[in-house]
């Protein structure tokens, strides 16, 4: 059996992160999202690989402080 689809709120909880960083994460750097009507939905498993991948890894080259 298939993981059910997680709303922004679930996958928020799960990644540790608020709302706003998930939805940053989205337009920002390809997080694995769809959309359904006018809501973003999301596997479970296609963000874990999507982490562990390095997609939610911080900006490597920033502008020194």
């Amino acid at each position: 059996m298939t993981d059910r689809w997680l709303s922004v709120d679930e996958i928020a909880e799960h990644l540790g992160v608020s709302k706003d960083t998930v939805y940053s994460w989205i337009s920002k750097r390809s997080m694995p999202a769809h959309k359904v009507g006018r809501l973003w939905k999301f596997q479970r498993c296609d963000v874990d690989a999507w982490v562990k991948g390095g997609g939610a890894n911080d900006d490597v080259t920033r502008e020194p402080a």
